[in-house]
């Protein structure tokens, strides 16, 4: 997508940066195993065909992707470093050294299904007494994926943060409406031009996938509907399940 083309976030823990070309061999290597491809649904596709696929995703407007880079302890940088690189009127670019220098190991998405309701541009809270039916007069919904393909980097807390991260950046939200903030300050080092309604969340995973299921709920979601002849739970956001006591009515 365009809107992130030069977009860098960074967190305490991981870095997120525009899908580039120069990921595309690495992420190749991910999809030639087969147990990823089953979780992500994904096709076997040669080198060229994910070179392909990446420069369609660059221009895409349905389809939003970072790259999940992590800041091992031996790059790790300053607390000063972190709070200038957070601050909105510092800019990081992509092909930082120092970003450049941190490992890939993962992915996250947000595929935009529907026209983003242009009413609900930029962010405002809704009053309370708005409920999702009341939302979805234009059945808008972006659907979130992620991906932690390094398995040393599994289990380490970092899908929490990268989805916190994405969220903060396309909705425009506030932190506490996805969880206590897992950096150590409470500012998105950028916000997308999207405004995407947090009410237009929504997330599909296997049934028997518990781990990605809690993950989930940490975030405000809860599951909405099971779908038997594909063995997987939907799973929307809602004010209502927000870790955010502001919202609970």
């Amino acid at each position: 997508m365009k809107v992130n083309q030069d977009t860098v976030i960074i967190g305490k823990n991981v870095v997120l940066v525009p899908y580039r070309a120069e990921h595309v061999p690495k992420y190749h290597e991910w999809m030639c195993d087969e147990e990823l491809r089953l979780l992500t649904a994904s096709e076997p596709l040669s080198l060229e065909e994910e070179f392909d696929m990446q420069q369609k995703w660059l221009v895409d407007e349905d389809k939003l992707t970072f790259i999940v880079l992590a800041r091992d302890d031996t790059t790790t940088m300053s607390q000063e470093q972190i709070e200038e690189a957070s601050n909105l009127d510092c800019t990081v670019s992509p092909e930082d050294p120092y970003i450049r220098s941190l490992r890939m190991i993962g992915d996250v998405n947000l595929f935009l299904h529907g026209q983003i309701p242009n009413a609900l541009t930029p962010f405002t809270m809704r009053a309370p007494d708005v409920s999702r039916e009341d939302a979805d007069d234009n059945d808008f919904e972006a659907e979130l994926e992620i991906m932690i393909a390094e398995p040393a980097y599994r289990r380490k807390g970092l899908a929490l943060e990268t989805l916190q991260l994405m969220l903060r950046y396309a909705t425009g939200a506030p932190s506490t409406y996805f969880g206590a903030p897992t950096a150590s300050h409470d500012k998105p080092s950028s916000v997308s031009s999207l405004h995407i309604p947090p009410e237009s969340l929504v997330t599909r995973i296997t049934e028997s996938n518990t781990p990605s299921i809690r993950l989930f709920e940490k975030l405000g979601f809860q599951v909405t509907k099971r779908v038997e002849v594909f063995k997987e739970v939907e799973m929307r956001w809602s004010r209502h399940h927000s870790p955010a006591g502001v919202l609970k009515s």
